[in-house]
């Protein structure tokens, strides 16, 4: 086991040194920037090599942790510290950071002397720094200090909505919108300039969750009806004549909504297998995800796994993915007869090869994280376009899906929005506990995914 040992002040000397060394990484970048209060950089795809780290505390930071840890040590007070930056710090650099006793002072106090130097002997900082040094010694053991992952959230999600900026806004049929997340989530839309809202429930409760949340109405349409169950079917109407290029759900079940949109004739079927697509801001991963289907097929079947794909593929495409890269999903990452996933997996990859799935780079079957993880993939000897740099992730069925989308979003931070495509207009599924932002880049969503499609692109 190792042990932390002090220096107390009855064996320190002037001329005592210490020295640590650090390699400022990618994290460091995310890290120190906050301190600094300098997060214009959008993350750590900014901590590029040579990216210069902004200045700040972060350099008391480490004065601290060599003092707290090398001399004096265990039990030593900072009382004033005084620092200077001599140049700039990069990712990449290795730091020397060096502290030196230049005096012992009364009532245990020490001055020292303090310095960082790069890689190529370059001072980086320098100061002074007042301690109380601990007065008896301290032996302890040495405790490893966790890894520390600072990830901004969000910000693959606001890329969406800054590239939605500037285009036309869609017609949007906001159905039910009779609590304030949903009516919110669409009037903000509204004035961000992404959709031209029509309201369609009981105008009654309408205007209560207007006056719940502050939100005017005025110059808003208003479609008065009794229930959500006519609210469904008023919004595939309004959609059927014309009126609206898109669905919003608001506070009513999925399935009251989707039966309405599904029913033959007076629905709103395609030819092609309606289906739900996450997108997914997941601070840990380096892009978006998108996984599907996690919400409206329960077993598909061959068939509807190529719509599902190929409706994965095109919002990926619309938002800016010429080859989207989709792992198709199971519990091993080879052909096995008994898990029928895993033979659906190798159809669909030569499905995608006779021209049947059109667009994107399959591969499967890959397990969660073959196709997440480059280093898993590499370790199973599986080589692959698509693992470690995946852009959709499909399920094998819905109940597997609905579990990797929560699991991303309340145990790895994520952000979520969501579109169900293969209809003759993209509906925003959101949940009814998802708030307005997740409302507002699901709008964002369908006006890429609308304006792709009315400039040409196969849908």
């Amino acid at each position: 086991m190792q042990f932390i040992e002090n220096r107390p002040y009855g064996a320190l000397n002037p001329g005592d040194r210490a020295d640590v060394t650090r390699l400022l990484d990618a994290q460091d970048f995310v890290l120190f920037s906050a301190m600094s209060g300098d997060m214009a950089p959008a993350g750590l795809e900014d901590a590029a090599e040579g990216a210069v780290i902004p200045q700040g505390g972060w350099a008391g930071v480490l004065v601290a942790n060599i003092i707290s840890s090398e001399l004096p040590g265990s039990g030593s007070l900072i009382v004033e510290q005084s620092l200077r930056f001599d140049g700039p710090a990069h990712v990449g650099d290795v730091l020397t950071l060096s502290v030196t006793v230049r005096e012992k002072q009364p009532d245990n106090r020490v001055l020292l002397d303090c310095e960082a130097r790069d890689q190529g002997g370059a001072q980086v900082f320098s100061g002074e720094v007042l301690v109380i040094a601990p007065g008896e010694s301290i032996r302890r053991p040495r405790v490893l200090t966790p890894d520390i992952h600072l990830q901004p959230r969000g910000q693959g999600h606001d890329r969406v909505m800054e590239a939605a900026r500037g285009l036309p806004a869609i017609r949007t049929v906001v159905v039910h919108p009779v609590d304030e997340a949903s009516l919110s989530g669409a009037l903000d839309a509204a004035r961000a300039g992404m959709i031209v809202p029509i309201l369609v429930g009981p105008q009654a409760k309408i205007a209560a969750a207007a006056e719940a949340c502050h939100a005017d109405l005025s110059g808003v349409e208003i479609v008065d009806v009794p229930h959500s169950h006519a609210a469904a079917a008023r919004a595939v109407e309004l959609v059927r004549e014309g009126r609206g290029d898109a669905i919003m759900k608001g506070a009513l079940h999925t399935d009251e909504l989707m039966g309405a949109v599904m029913k033959t004739d007076i629905g709103l079927r395609t030819e092609r297998r309606v289906s739900h697509v996450f997108a997914l801001d997941v601070p840990t991963y380096h892009k978006a995800l998108l996984v599907t289907d996690a919400a409206i097929n329960i077993y598909p079947t061959l068939d509807d796994k190529r719509d599902i794909v190929q409706n994965a593929i095109d919002l990926a495409q619309a938002l800016g993915v010429d080859r989207p890269k989709v792992a198709i999903l199971s519990a091993v990452e080879t052909v096995y007869p008994k898990i029928a996933s895993t033979v659906e997996a190798a159809a669909l990859c030569k499905m995608a090869d006779r021209g049947q799935i059109r667009g994107g780079i399959l591969d499967g079957p890959l397990a969660f994280d073959n196709a997440i993880s480059r280093a898993a993939a590499e370790a199973k000897h599986i080589v692959s376009p698509v693992a470690g740099d995946v852009d959709i992730l499909v399920a094998p069925d819905l109940e597997a899906g609905n579990m990797i989308a929560k699991q991303l979003i309340y145990l790895a931070g994520a952000e979520a929005a969501g579109l169900a495509l293969g209809a003759r207009a993209p509906i925003m599924l959101t949940s009814r506990s998802d708030g307005a932002r997740a409302r507002v880049v699901s709008c964002a969503l369908a006006q890429l995914y609308i304006h792709r499609r009315l400039a040409g692109a196969p849908s």
